[in-house]
C-alpha cells in the first residue's frame, strides 16, 4: 500500500504551492486528500465524508488554489473565482487562515477574503470591490453583499465549496442558501465536505452537486479505540460537579481540555464553580464578541490555557425547533431564553469544526442531544494521528441519547463504542462538603453577575482587539480570558486540597513530587531545629542587651590592651 500512495510532488501542483505545502510540513496527503484532490483537478463534482481532523480543509483548498493558478496564466481579469460557505464565523477564520498559509508564495495571484466577521456590508464593500479571487463567508452574509451588490457572482464563479455541509441546515440557513443559489452561474464545480452523511446533505446534494463523486473514508465516524478512548459515566448534577472537580483538581485529567455544557448560564455555573478552588478556565459562548472567541482559541492552541468551558448550542436561530431540556436546567432556560434572545449569535460553533490543537480530552459535563453533535464535539480531540480521551456524564434524562450514540458508533465499528468508566465515587465522599459548600456561593445573582460582567469586559477586549493591538501586536499576549471573575464569595480554603481528604489509592499519582518537596525541607530544617524566635542568637541571648558599639578593629582592639 505505501508503494501506491499518491504524494503531493506528484499532483501536478504548482511550484509556489508545493513549497507552501512543504513548509506546513505535510509530507504525504492523508486519505480524503490523496482521494479527493486528484478527482477536484479533473473538475468532477464531490460529496466528501470524512472524520473530523482528517484534512478535509486542504483536501478542497489545495485543488481550489491550484485551479486558480492555472487559470491566471490565460485569464488575466481579476473575478471572484470560487466561494466557500461555511457555518460559523469560527470555521470562516481557520478556513482564511488556511488559505493564506497555502498561498504563502502565491498571494499577489490567489487573493483571499472573510467575509464572516460583524462588521457592517459598507465596510467590508471596498474588500469585495477588489474581487479577491476567494470569498469565505456564511450563506447570509454572503447574501447579504450579493443583495447590495457588493459581490456579483452570476458570471465568474467557478468552484462552490460548503464546508461542515451536515451543519448548514441545522444552523437555520437553509432559506438563505436557497436564495443564494439564484445569485450564481448554472455551470460551476461544488465540493461538499462533511463529517457525517444526515438527511440535510442529501438535500443539499440534490441542490447544488451535478453527477458527483461520492467519497465515503474511514467506516468509523471517529478514530477506533486505539487512538481514541472513549467512557461513559452516570451520575445525576451533584456527582457532575464533584467529578469535574475531582478530575481537575486532583489533576487526574492530564492535559488540554475542553468541557462541553449544553446552556450559556450553565457555563459560567461551571467557572464560578472551578473560581472557588482555584483552578482557572476559559468560558466559550455565543454571547462573546466574535474576536474575543477567535482570539481565545488562538491562545489556547498555543497553550496558553489547560481548560476552556465551551458552550454547544442547538438550534440558535430557532430555539423552539430545539429539543426539550433535560431535568433540572429547565426552569433555567426558561429564565435566560428572553434574557439571551438576540444577544446570541446564530454563527457561533466551537464543537463544529474549528479546529482546536492538540486536545488531549473531551469532557461532556452536560451529554449533547444528538448523535451528530456527540461526534462533532468528541471530533475536537484525537485528531490526525494523535491520542485522545472522551468522558461523558450521562444523568438519568440523557439516557435515551446515549442509546442513540452507542447504536450509530456500534454500527460504524464494533470497539468505537463508550466504555464505563471505573470511578469509586465512595472514596472521593470526602470532597463532597467542600463541593457543596463552593455550591452554596455560586447562586443565581452571582452567575447572573459573572455573566454581565464577562461580556462587558470581552467587548472592551474586543474594540482592542481591533485598534491598540494592530499596533501593539506583542501586548496582546498579556491579554488573558481565564481571569477570576469573583462575583461569588471565594473561600481561601477551598483553593488547598489536605491530605487526608486524598484517598489512599490516589495518593501515589496525586502531587508525586509534594513528598520530595516535604523530605527536603525537613533536610533543611533538622540543623537548626526548632527555631523559638528569629531574634535571639545561637548562645540564647538578647542582641538588644549585648549589642556593643565598635567602628572597627583598632578601636576594638585598644581597650583589651589597656
Amino acid at each position: 500500500m505505501a508503494a501506491e500512495m499518491l504524494h503531493f510532488h506528484e499532483m501536478g501542483f504548482d511550484d509556489r504551492l508545493l513549497k507552501a505545502v512543504a513548509d506546513l510540513g505535510w509530507s504525504q496527503p492523508t486519505l480524503i486528500q490523496e482521494k479527493a484532490i486528484p478527482l477536484a483537478l479533473e473538475g468532477k463534482d464531490l460529496l466528501a465524508r470524512a472524520r473530523t481532523g482528517s484534512g478535509k480543509t486542504a483536501a478542497y483548498a489545495i485543488p481550489v488554489i491550484q485551479r486558480i493558478l492555472a487559470s491566471k496564466q490565460s485569464v488575466r481579469e481579476q473575478e471572484v473565482r470560487a466561494l466557500i460557505l461555511v457555518p460559523t464565523k469560527e470555521l470562516g477564520q481557520q478556513v482564511q487562515a488556511m488559505m493564506r498559509q497555502l498561498t504563502a508564495y502565491c498571494s499577489r495571484d490567489v487573493r483571499v477574503a472573510d467575509i464572516t466577521g460583524k462588521a457592517d456590508l459598507s465596510a467590508q464593500r471596498p474588500i469585495l470591490m477588489e474581487k479577491p479571487d476567494v470569498v469565505v463567508g456564511t450563506p447570509s452574509r454572503v447574501l447579504a453583499h450579493l443583495s447590495a451588490q457588493n459581490l456579483v457572482l452570476h458570471s465568474s464563479l467557478e468552484m462552490l465549496v460548503v464546508d461542515e455541509a451536515d451543519l448548514l441546515f441545522s444552523f437555520g440557513f437553509e432559506a438563505d442558501l436557497k436564495n443564494l443559489l439564484c445569485h450564481l452561474p448554472k455551470i460551476y464545480q461544488s465540493f461538499l465536505m462533511s463529517a457525517t452523511l444526515t438527511e440535510d446533505v442529501q438535500a443539499l446534494k440534490e441542490l447544488l452537486l451535478h453527477n458527483p463523486v461520492i467519497l465515503k473514508l474511514q467506516g468509523s465516524q471517529l478514530p477506533d479505540s486505539s487512538q481514541l478512548q472513549q467512557y461513559g459515566l452516570k451520575c445525576e448534577e451533584e456527582d457532575k460537579f464533584l467529578l469535574i472537580y475531582t478530575l481537575l483538581k486532583l489533576r487526574l485529567v492530564q492535559g488540554k481540555t475542553l468541557v462541553f455544557v449544553g446552556a450559556v448560564d450553565r457555563s459560567y455555573r461551571l467557572k464560578l464553580f472551578l473560581e472557588q478552588f482555584g483552578i482557572p478556565a476559559c468560558v466559550l459562548n455565543s454571547e462573546l464578541p466574535v474576536q474575543s472567541r477567535c482570539h481565545i482559541i488562538t491562545q489556547f492552541n498555543q497553550g496558553f490555557y489547560d481548560y476552556i468551558i465551551a458552550t454547544d448550542e442547538q438550534s440558535l436561530a430557532d430555539p423552539a425547533a430545539a429539543p426539550p431540556p433535560t431535568a433540572g436546567k429547565g426552569k433555567k432556560k426558561k429564565n435566560t431564553d428572553k434574557e439571551e434572545g438576540e444577544a446570541k449569535d446564530k454563527e457561533y460553533g466551537v464543537s463544529r469544526g474549528v479546529d482546536f490543537q492538540n486536545v488531549s480530552n473531551v469532557i461532556n459535563f452536560d451529554f449533547p442531544m444528538t448523535v451528530e453533535s456527540y461526534i462533532h464535539r468528541v471530533g475536537r480531540t484525537a485528531r490526525a494521528d494523535n491520542p485522545g480521551t472522551a468522558l461523558s456524564f450521562i444523568s438519568h434524562t440523557e439516557i435515551g441519547v446515549l442509546s442513540e450514540v452507542e447504536d450509530a458508533l456500534t454500527g460504524d465499528k464494533s470497539d468505537c463504542v463508550l466504555k464505563p468508566y471505573e470511578f469509586k465515587m465512595e472514596e472521593i465522599e470526602g470532597f463532597r462538603y467542600r463541593c457543596r459548600d463552593a455550591m452554596r456561593s455560586v447562586t443565581k445573582q452571582a452567575v447572573k453577575e459573572a455573566r454581565l460582567k464577562e461580556i462587558k469586559q470581552e467587548l472592551l477586549n474586543s474594540e482592542k482587539l481591533k485598534t491598540y493591538f494592530e499596533d501593539n501586536p506583542r501586548d496582546l499576549q498579556l491579554l488573558r480570558h481565564d481571569k477570576d471573575l469573583h462575583p461569588a464569595v471565594i473561600k481561601p480554603h477551598l483553593r488547598n486540597v489536605p491530605d487526608y481528604l486524598i484517598p489512599e489509592t490516589l495518593k501515589g499519582v496525586v502531587n508525586p513530587l509534594s513528598n520530595r518537596r516535604k523530605k527536603k525541607k525537613m533536610v533543611k530544617s533538622k540543623p537548626d531545629g526548632v527555631i523559638k524566635s528569629s531574634f535571639k542568637n545561637i548562645q540564647g541571648k538578647n542582641p538588644l542587651k549585648s549589642f556593643r558599639y565598635s567602628a572597627g578593629r583598632n578601636r576594638k582592639d585598644k581597650p583589651v590592651k589597656s
